[in-house]
């Protein structure tokens, strides 16, 4: 690997118009979303033709209205300034609950209470306690399962890339990507050791980190990260940063990574040679970089790139998969990205796809430029996963000849 490039200082573009408009909506969410994740499954599960025993549908009241409190208390308390482990842990659990007792009594109330109207089952009580019931029981089981999708070691994704523009002599460089490991309140220590494990297990010449790394300051979560430098690659191990860096002193991160090893590309390339071809590896600071006031970080695509042979392919690292646009305008060959996490919580994918181009997995963009989006090694927030299982990414770049 080959230096052949410096951070570039210039400014990031602008958001994308559709991206502000979410970015506005999203402000007013914290206020509206707790009360409609809470109250609309009490309203299924107590209220809409059950009922129940009066001690059931007060205790249950009261279970619903403490989840609103706790709820959004826990998640200010533990991801705000007072940093509270603890309390984000109980936000985060109860954000993840409540968004999936939410999703299935919004579909079993609609789908499944009609159903059995037309199928002449029971009366009206009948059909909304077995609405109830069914919505207890869905919930349970997949957040037992996610949770389980959560906290295991990752799955390998393995498959092939091929780049028109990649030398012969490269053909068979194998790209392992991790992102979004989001350590973070929960300690996932050995979690990060047995992932470092499965990486070195994959014989890879490039290992890239795109970002996430935790929810917490360096000091505060590097025991966590420490794993990371155990990690082996035959070439370089490169590391940008995510939009959480920004949230948690990104330049600690920048400086950690950078003695674990890790070879941090804000705003600049490195070379990579094998068998008499070259492959340019470049990073980009994440695009909300410019919006935290650190000196010197914003997403400066011409500043990676400056310097690199036009005629070599490149391999771009970004956090967002929304960078795409900037990175087929300037003729990347392939852009790898995280940030999504495929959703996580299904149906979160169909939001995600309003602020991104691509939730997972290869897409194309212009004329020769391929993405792809992993689903994240970790998670963030509720430790759950459900029907977006997390991924350590394994791509083989295949020459197009």
């Amino acid at each position: 690997m080959t230096d052949t490039s410096s951070t570039g200082q210039a400014r990031s573009e602008a958001p994308a118009p559709r991206r502000r408009a979410l970015y506005r909506l999203m402000r007013y969410l914290p206020l509206v979303a707790p009360v409609l994740l809470w109250a609309v499954p009490c309203w299924v599960l107590l209220y809409a033709g059950q009922h129940w025993p009066l001690p059931v549908t007060a205790g249950g009241t009261a279970l619903f209205v403490l989840g609103l409190v706790a709820m959004p208390l826990g998640m200010a308390r533990g991801h705000g300034r007072r940093q509270q482990d603890a309390a984000a842990v109980l936000g985060d659990t109860l954000l993840g609950v409540s968004w999936v007792l939410f999703t299935w009594s919004v579909l079993l109330g609609v789908l499944l209470r009609p159903a059995l109207a037309a199928a002449g089952v029971g009366d009206g009580q009948d059909r909304a306690r077995t609405v109830a019931w069914a919505v207890l029981a869905v919930s349970a089981v997949l957040l037992a399962w996610g949770y389980a999708e959560a906290r295991r070691v990752p799955r390998v994704r393995r498959l092939d890339v091929r780049l028109p523009r990649l030398g012969a002599g490269l053909d068979g460089l194998r790209v392992v990507l991790v992102t979004d490991t989001h350590y973070g309140p929960l300690d996932r220590a050995r979690w990060s050791a047995r992932v470092c494990e499965t990486v070195n297990a994959l014989d890879a010449d490039l290992v890239c980190h795109t970002g996430d790394i935790a929810d917490g300051t360096a000091e505060r979560r590097r025991a966590q990260a420490a794993p990371l430098g155990t990690v082996r690659a035959t070439h370089a191990r490169v590391y940008v940063t995510g939009n959480h860096e920004y949230y948690s002193e990104a330049q600690g991160w920048v400086d950690l990574m950078d003695k674990l090893g890790w070879e941090p590309l804000r705003n600049r390339h490195l070379l990579l040679e094998r068998g008499g071809d070259a492959l340019v590896v470049a990073g980009v600071d994440d695009v909300t970089a410019e919006s935290s006031g650190l000196p010197g970080h914003r997403a400066h695509l011409a500043g990676a790139l400056d310097g690199a042979d036009p005629g070599l392919p490149v391999l771009l690292l970004a956090h967002q998969p929304a960078f795409v646009d900037r990175a087929a305008a300037a003729g990347v060959d392939l852009q790898l990205s995280g940030h999504t996490h495929g959703g996580q919580i299904w149906p979160f994918h169909y939001l995600v796809r309003l602020d991104q181009p691509a939730l997972a997995g290869l897409s194309h963009h212009g004329a020769r430029t391929v993405l792809y989006t992993s689903r994240g090694t970790g998670f963030w927030g509720p430790p759950f996963r459900v029907f977006a299982p997390s991924e350590i990414t394994l791509l083989v770049l295949r020459s197009g000849n």
